[in-house]
């Protein structure tokens, strides 16, 4: 395990807009060893999940039902909420949801990126987000999965001052899957990566990100999770990235799954 601050412009937060939280918490709880807290009437219902005693991620209930539904959100770490709406808005971003406190917790506001990706911010206050990273039931990556991928570029570079660096995959342009990957760099360190997923997935899917949990068994996970009554979308794949899979929890949400490579 390895403990977990977010500098600025990094992720700190995800969670979970579910259409069956009760029976969404049954499942990650049985799945990652994630214990709920008591839905809070005074936040909508929002609860977060516990591990190892620290929160690592939450979830709520669908608030509106012509809404997005089952779906997963990743929240980055700001410290001025106010100035990050002038950074979103200079790089030709929108937002989505202006800040609002939420209590003593913290500060949060939701903005739409230049492709389209919905990227939340994270003010921290009594709440520092997840402070862990690494291990089984913690955060693994999160990746931004778009459909202009220059346009994100771009974005995540003007928005909260990036440094990207592009790997390309040296083959065919026309081959499945992904043209370029960019690693999204704070500092020294990347927390998170943009992939040019326009040949992955059909035009009516939308740029958005995605998050992906540690695991010590990523096969044993996905078996697991099958039982459970999730959707295999992806079965465990060797990368040089480390063991990944990607699943769809029984009411639909989509999250992926990482073990690292080997001496790692």
């Amino acid at each position: 395990m390895a403990e977990y601050s977010a500098p600025l412009g990094a992720p700190i937060w995800f969670d979970l807009m579910s259409s069956e939280p009760d029976k969404a918490a049954e499942f990650y709880g049985a799945l990652f060893g994630w214990e709920a807290e008591d839905a809070n009437p005074d936040f909508g219902g929002y609860r977060n999940f516990v591990k190892n005693g620290h929160r690592v991620a939450g979830m709520g209930p669908v608030m509106d039902p012509n809404g997005p539904s089952d779906v997963w959100s990743v929240y980055l770490h700001t410290d001025d909420p106010d100035a990050t709406v002038k950074a979103v808005e200079a790089a030709g971003g929108s937002i989505m949801v202006p800040p609002m406190d939420v209590g003593d917790m913290g500060t949060m506001m939701v903005a739409v990126d230049t492709a389209g990706a919905v990227i939340g911010f994270w003010k921290p206050n009594t709440h520092p987000g997840f402070v862990e990273w690494g291990e089984h039931g913690t955060p693994y990556w999160f990746e931004c999965q778009s459909k202009d991928y220059a346009k994100s570029i771009e974005f995540y570079r003007s928005a909260i001052g990036a440094r990207i660096e592009e790997i390309g995959t040296g083959g065919d342009p026309d081959a499945i899957g992904p043209d370029h990957y960019g690693q999204v760099f704070i500092g020294e360190n990347s927390y998170s990566g943009i992939m040019d997923s326009v040949k992955l997935f059909p035009p009516e899917v939308p740029s958005f990100w995605q998050v992906y949990v540690c695991v010590d068994d990523v096969a044993a996970t996905v078996k697991q999770a099958e039982g459970l009554g999730a959707g295999v979308l992806m079965a465990g794949e060797e990368t040089p990235y480390g063991t990944l899979a990607a699943l769809a929890d029984p009411f639909g949400a989509v999250f992926c799954l990482g073990h690292p490579p080997a001496g790692m």
